[in-house]
């Protein structure tokens, strides 16, 4: 149960934030787990590293790029918030763990690789920094792009 702001207003409903630690660092580790699976060397940086959380490595041309990774607990999330490209991708990883309310079913994980310029490049909410997948028509074409990584990194 969340703290009780109401200050004594009779009526007044509280919507306390749901804490998503757990499956934001999950979220994580599935994304390490998939660049690992693709055969690409990567580890979980440090907490809290400004920019990003993961790095995917290529010792033997001594390169890597650093992953910030975006999740989002919700079925049918609307969007995500970024304020830092300290990276040089962007996965944004749809949890699809259903709703609050429990009205939307769970489904399966969907994994999006883009590129932090082409993030950096979408429309973003003020403030916020909120980028509305509605106004991301390409997004799906991103869907499971780890090749992506695979090519900057010249493993190809």
């Amino acid at each position: 149960m969340g703290a009780d702001f109401s200050g004594g207003y009779e009526g007044v409903v509280v919507v306390t934030r749901q804490n998503t630690q757990l499956e934001s660092a999950g979220a994580e580790f599935l994304v390490l787990g998939h660049l690992l699976i693709e055969g690409i060397p990567a580890f979980k940086s440090y907490t809290n590293m400004r920019g990003y959380d993961l790095i995917a490595a290529n010792a033997d041309q001594n390169l890597s790029v650093r992953v910030q990774v975006k999740s989002r607990w919700r079925t049918n999330a609307e969007g995500f918030i970024i304020k830092n490209f300290d990276c040089d991708f962007v996965v944004v990883a749809l949890l699809n763990r259903g709703s609050k309310d429990r009205r939307s079913a769970t489904r399966p994980p969907e994994f999006f690789v883009i590129p932090v310029e082409v993030v950096r490049a979408l429309p973003r909410t003020k403030g916020w920094g909120k980028v509305s997948f509605s106004g991301f028509p390409e997004l799906q074409s991103y869907r499971e792009l780890w090749g992506l990584v695979r090519t900057a990194l010249r493993m190809t």
